[in-house]
């Protein structure tokens, strides 16, 4: 970085990137890079600091460039800092979670070790290790003429019949893939549990309520085949991340699930009338239009489907153990959803858990070694633990 403009230029496009990093963005593709900066931002905050290169102080466009970049550094390691910082005593989380789901301790496996900490500041750089697993693509059923398959992480031996974790995906109901984020089904599977995650019939041309009869045909697959597979029918929880939260904890409602014990929501939209009323930026996401896709129109065309989408509005003292995980700086789904369910649920006695990530965006799973992806693994698998016995 000889030239000063240059270092100028890097420094700002790191600068850019720290305040993504702080402060909400307006914009779909500007949120992809606030993912990218909330997650990851341990590793671009070394990029920032190559504006320190040596040289730097030689010209005002060179410190120019690396005050920018020092700058960036600091926003950038902000969300880890706050993570730190909100989850430096595990015992507080343990305790939360243990006052909802019970005492348990999670599954370990040979080779494949609980989470020591919600945040182990070394994996954040060489990542999560978890034990290979085994994986297969079963047709479970169909939707509109066309196969709907799932993929089935399993360990490598068992010599036990295994709970279930069944995962449907996100992609605001019409686009996604039972492969999408594999990184945790493969950790719970080294861990001794098989994981189940689903295609479903995608708006436009599968309409609500048709992926809650997609989970129960998964599920009815997965009871016939439970020999095949060694698999405990009678001990399954659900887990869905965005639009997928909200297919499972609709299909929760429903009793959809023969064996359910708990169910897990990643960043879901629990009530379709309030997303319908309070919709995020048109720039961000349409929320208005994925709905009427996905619905068939609106709210006052469709009250019924509408209701039966909104676990907020159904949940009864039958509803299973449920964790809600979400970011407090969610720009596409509104952390309200997880706030007023987890008040639903209180009222009526429901063992709930909601873990508030105060960093974290959208989506932030996605880094599965980031600050989310670390937190999240922990609760997971102790609320697992918990409601799996």
């Amino acid at each position: 970085m000889a030239d000063g403009r240059a270092r100028v230029a890097w420094g700002g496009l790191f600068f850019a990137l720290g305040l993504m990093a702080v402060f909400p963005v307006p914009e779909y593709h500007l949120w992809l890079c606030a993912l990218i900066a909330t997650e990851g931002g341990h590793w671009l905050a070394i990029g920032a600091l190559l504006t320190l290169a040596p040289g730097w102080q030689r010209t005002v466009y060179g410190r120019l460039g690396a005050a920018l970049g020092v700058t960036a550094a600091v926003l950038l390691l902000t969300p880890l800092i706050r993570a730190e910082f909100a989850f430096s005593r595990p015992d507080l989380l343990d305790q939360s979670l243990a006052a909802a789901f019970g005492t348990a301790t999670p599954r370990l496996r040979e080779n494949a070790t609980s989470r020591s900490a919600p945040l182990v500041w070394t994996d954040l750089w060489r990542g999560i290790p978890s034990p290979t697993v085994r994986e297969s693509a079963e047709v479970y059923g169909h939707d509109h003429g066309a196969e709907l398959r799932l993929q089935l992480y399993r360990p490598i031996a068992t010599t036990e019949l295994m709970p279930v974790v069944v995962v449907v995906h996100g992609g605001s109901w019409q686009s996604g893939s039972r492969l999408d984020m594999p990184q945790l089904s493969r950790y719970l599977a080294a861990r001794g549990y098989a994981v189940a995650s689903l295609d479903y019939g995608l708006a436009p041309n599968t309409l609500f309520p048709g992926q809650i009869q997609n989970i129960r045909d998964a599920a009815s697959f997965l009871r016939a085949h439970a020999r095949d597979f060694s698999l405990d029918p009678t001990r399954i929880a659900l887990l869905g991340r965005s639009a997928g939260a909200q297919i499972v904890l609709a299909a929760a409602a429903d009793a959809a699930v023969p064996g359910l014990k708990g169910v897990i929501s990643f960043y879901g939209p629990n009530d379709l009338w309030l997303a319908w009323t309070l919709p995020g930026s048109r720039w961000l996401l349409d929320t208005r239009a994925l709905l009427r896709q996905y619905m068939g129109g609106s709210p006052a065309e469709f009250p019924e489907r509408y209701n039966a989408g909104s676990a907020l509005l159904r949940a009864g003292r039958t509803f299973p153990p449920t964790l809600m995980i979400h970011g407090g700086r969610d720009e596409l789904v509104w952390p309200l959803h997880e706030i007023r369910l987890s008040e639903r649920l209180g009222q009526l006695g429901v063992p709930h858990a909601y873990v508030n990530l105060p960093w974290a965006t959208h989506g932030c799973d996605y880094a599965f070694s980031g600050p989310c992806g670390q937190v999240s693994t922990y609760a997971v698998e102790r609320f697992l633990a918990g409601v799996l016995k």
